[in-house]
């Protein structure tokens, strides 16, 4: 996948996506990540890219010209992927990326994601975005942050990129629900055992388990996310067993 970023600060992504997984994802070549600097595309002698706004009011807003230039140099120079590339501004007032959104995202061959800065895009920009994303109900100070965050999360809907293909079904919010609790050695610690079912060695049994403690979880700390999810007859009755109803007694990680 290539994913390009259109940017005032390109300097700010090196060391995220130069470490861990999303940097050997670039080193053996899934994902191509490229930087675009739109104020190299201003064309008066200050460079500016942004200006008061009409009407009045605080802050500066951003000019189309400089990025209009800059993702259309980005499209030129990548035209063998036009058909399937997606251009995303990242943008409080966009749909809020989810696990689902990073799903969809891992489809496309390549991303042109726009970064904001200051007080927001002369509204003609929008134009050149086919989504708006936004991370959450709260304001940063540009568009690069949830960059990182949007790469980070749709790279690991990439075959190859995690060690273990079969780790990104298991994380959280991957199927609309929390995560299992994990164990690892010891066995016992501070007077915490590991499950028996996970030491017995049954797979049907142990698999059972991790979807009942995903449910649970789900249950006690993001109910709402059990209205989007397709329930067995059997999950249903254990969801509404009395004893689960007693939530605040269930330690996290605990046997049912």
């Amino acid at each position: 996948m290539r994913i390009d970023l259109v940017t005032l600060f390109p300097e700010m992504f090196a060391g995220v996506f130069s470490s861990s997984i999303i940097g050997r994802a670039a080193a053996r070549g899934i994902l191509d990540i490229h930087y675009t600097n739109f104020r190299d595309y201003s064309t008066d002698k200050h460079r500016h890219v942004d200006d008061s706004p009409f009407g009045g009011g605080a802050g500066m807003v951003l000019k189309p010209e400089p990025m209009y230039a800059a993702v259309r140099a980005v499209r030129e120079e990548s035209a063998a992927y036009e058909g399937g590339r997606c251009t995303i501004i990242l943008d409080p007032a966009g749909e809020v990326f989810t696990q689902e959104t990073a799903k969809e995202l891992a489809a496309y061959e390549q991303l042109i994601l726009i970064c904001g800065h200051y007080e927001g895009f002369d509204a003609r920009i929008y134009d050149l975005a086919d989504r708006l994303v936004s991370v959450g109900d709260f304001v940063l100070t540009g568009g690069e942050i949830p960059a990182m965050l949007l790469v980070d999360a749709t790279a690991r809907m990439l075959p190859g990129v995690l060690g273990d293909d079969t780790s990104a079904p298991t994380d959280s919010f991957y199927d609309g629900l929390l995560g299992y609790p994990q164990y690892t050695r010891p066995r016992s610690f501070e007077g915490r055992d590991v499950p028996d079912v996970l030491l017995s060695g049954n797979h049907a049994e142990i698999t059972r388990w991790r979807r009942r403690m995903s449910l649970l979880a789900t249950l006690r700390r993001r109910p709402e996310l059990l209205e989007r999810t397709e329930l067995t007859e059997e999950e249903r009755a254990f969801l509404e067993c009395r004893e689960y109803r007693l939530l605040p007694r269930i330690r996290r990680g605990d046997d049912p």
